[in-house]
């Protein structure tokens, strides 16, 4: 039986570690986790009591790939202002009944999303 989710892992191209910082960590909020497990690249995230693992791989079309993270909020309009005053450009999501959603992309091309139950 599957309990719960225990980690996700998205990729990020070499050396764009603080890049990804800034953006995971300082735009998004995430916690990373203790330096003491970057020695293989990338970086790791906490969220409450699950982890994002953030690792390096080149040669990959992030923009192509239906693969995502989804992130629930209690409020969805502010995370909306604040992405958009970053700079960080919506896409269009398809509506599903009792939810609000919106979709966006990393610097990266990795695909992400914001969902509030309604």
């Amino acid at each position: 039986m599957i309990l719960r989710l225990d980690h996700a892992q998205i990729t990020i191209p070499k050396g764009a570690e603080e890049k990804a910082r800034h953006f995971y960590c300082k735009m998004l909020g995430l916690v990373p986790k203790p330096a003491s497990l970057a020695g293989r690249g990338g970086f790791w995230l906490r969220l409450g009591d699950q982890e994002i693992h953030v690792g390096t791989e080149d040669g990959v079309d992030r923009n192509r790939t239906k693969a995502h993270l989804a992130y629930e909020v209690d409020h969805i309009a502010p995370w909306r202002e604040h992405l958009i005053q970053q700079g960080v450009t919506l896409q269009k999501s398809v509506p599903i009944p009792g939810v609000k959603r919106f979709e966006f992309r990393d610097p990266f091309g990795n695909r992400l999303e914001r969902i509030a139950r309604a």
